[in-house]
């Protein structure tokens, strides 16, 4: 049974950083790119970062670029996404995503939600100003 489960959610204050998890179980983590997603109240789910794990390819999205950086421990089947100067507008739903479409993508990375297939429950990340 493939599970993403996320932790290090919080409520933090603006300027702040959190460390957000995602253990993983059930599938060749080796082989499946894993994203990061969050959902704000009355908007969509927007990617976040991703990472491919068969070379490391990473996105970012434009909003967080230079203060998220995600990171994969092979050895524990986990990814972690540390978001330094939180702000405000970061408050959201966090959730984790694994690709089963994508396996072993080389180069490029997806970014899309509707390109991934396993996804976890979401940790909440609120951020006062």
């Amino acid at each position: 049974e493939v599970q993403l489960v996320e932790s290090g959610g919080g409520l933090v204050q603006a300027g702040e950083s959190l460390r957000l998890s995602c253990a993983t179980s059930g599938f060749a983590f080796d082989d499946y790119p894993i994203g990061w997603f969050r959902q704000a109240p009355g908007k969509e789910r927007e990617g976040v970062a991703c990472i491919t794990n068969t070379d490391g390819t990473t996105f970012y999205a434009d909003s967080v670029k230079d203060r998220v950086t995600i990171s994969s421990d092979d050895a524990n089947n986990t990814v972690y996404l540390q978001m330094n100067d939180l702000r405000p507008e970061d408050t959201a739903v966090y959730y984790c995503a694994a690709s089963s479409t994508y396996t072993r993508a080389w180069h490029w990375v997806p970014r899309a939600p509707h390109e991934y297939d396993y996804w976890g429950q979401g940790t909440q990340v609120t951020v006062s100003s």
